[in-house]
């Protein structure tokens, strides 16, 4: 129902900036504003873009004994290296099944004294669940709800955000940290979703909207959900309940990168967290199918559903879909078999009852510019 729908924080600054609103996760969201979709998208690729992402999930895990404790706690749960992380660093990490599915994809910073995680806001609930049942002994599980975040990507964001808030140039990509707008503590990582350089910045609710707008007056362009959308698929980065969810492993979603050797076969700390010894039995002996990038030609985009074949085959369906306004072209990703996930490799999509041709791309389709 869409009165059920939750309100953000700054969701009469949205309407005020003439937001188009939808429901998405449980929340109404702004999905463009006046501007629109393909302006919203390309002022983010050229200057900067401002997202309201406060409907993720931002929890506290603070140590109940020590942060060596905590961080091999966390452990058991994803399967990252947390016990090494650097204070004032960050990392994408994953929460695994038993069965080696992937529940949610997550960051986590090391902020000195506690760790620092967002989630997903369609998973936030369960994840803070799982949280409180597997870390009770080692954490205080500890949500925050007082707090808008806001992600301001694109290359003019470090000026942008230096001006308002000296500190942030210096910051490099997965950096954490505190900077100060106008006695304010901001909480800010130079991360995001887009493949562009940028940061993600948790502030108190009560002055989210000043700070917005003076982001916005400093340059920043107003971005919705379509446009994060698209930047992120042309980042060749998942989106969760669509590229990932309990039926894909971290392997077949090409995410094997984000488990480091600590945590594979003959490492410091092998396996530990569940789904440990299906995916790392992937791993070794490689998956079945694997998320690719595709292309489709001609200029009609191919969306979420569409059926991927191979001769008279069925091989997989999309799982992303649209045009990528940077690229020019429609952009998917997809899964398929491991013998046809070769970049070049052709196969076909039907679209309104026709086979049209598709061939399998390398990701990403636009190159990534994070400051290292």
């Amino acid at each position: 129902m869409q009165d059920d729908l939750l309100k953000l924080g700054l969701d009469a600054l949205h309407r005020d900036w003439g937001g188009r609103m939808v429901p998405f996760a449980g929340y109404d969201m702004p999905v463009q504003y006046t501007e629109g979709v393909l302006k919203e998208h390309l002022a983010t690729r050229s200057g900067a873009g401002l997202f309201d992402v406060s409907h993720m999930g931002q929890v506290i895990l603070r140590p109940k004994t020590s942060m060596t404790e905590l961080c091999l706690g966390f452990e058991a749960l994803v399967p990252a290296d947390v016990l090494d992380l650097k204070p004032l660093r960050q990392r994408y990490g994953l929460f695994t099944d038993a069965m080696g599915g992937i529940l949610d994809d997550l960051m986590f910073g090391n902020r000195g004294d506690h760790l620092f995680v967002v989630v997903n806001a369609a998973c936030k609930a369960q994840d803070i669940a799982h949280m409180k049942a597997h870390l009770s002994a080692v954490a205080e599980v500890l949500p925050v709800t007082d707090r808008a975040l806001l992600a301001l990507q694109g290359p003019g964001s470090e000026a942008i955000l230096q001006a308002l808030a000296p500190g942030a140039a210096a910051m490099r990509f997965m950096d954490v940290g505190y900077l100060d707008w106008q006695g304010v503590e901001l909480w800010v990582s130079r991360s995001g979703y887009t493949g562009e350089d940028g940061y993600e910045i948790s502030l108190p609710q009560a002055r989210a909207e000043a700070f917005a707008r003076a982001l916005v007056a400093a340059g920043a362009q107003p971005v919705g959900l379509g446009a994060r959308d698209s930047l992120r698929l042309e980042a060749g980065l998942c989106l969760y309940g669509h590229d990932i969810d309990r039926t894909t492993s971290p392997i077949a979603a090409n995410l094997s990168w984000a488990i480091p050797k600590a945590r594979r076969r003959g490492g410091e700390r092998e396996g530990g967290f569940p789904g440990a010894e299906a995916i790392l039995h992937e791993m070794a002996q490689g998956p079945d199918r694997l998320r690719v990038g595709l292309r489709p030609e001609g200029r009609a985009p191919m969306r979420e559903g569409t059926e991927l074949y191979h001769g008279s085959d069925l091989i997989g369906r999309i799982t992303s879909g649209g045009f990528g306004p940077s690229v020019g072209a429609p952009v998917a990703m997809g899964y398929v078999p491991v013998g046809l996930s070769t970049p070049g490799t052709r196969i076909e999509a039907e679209l309104r009852g026709k086979r049209l041709p598709v061939t399998v791309a390398p990701l990403p389709f636009h190159p990534t510019t994070y400051k290292r």
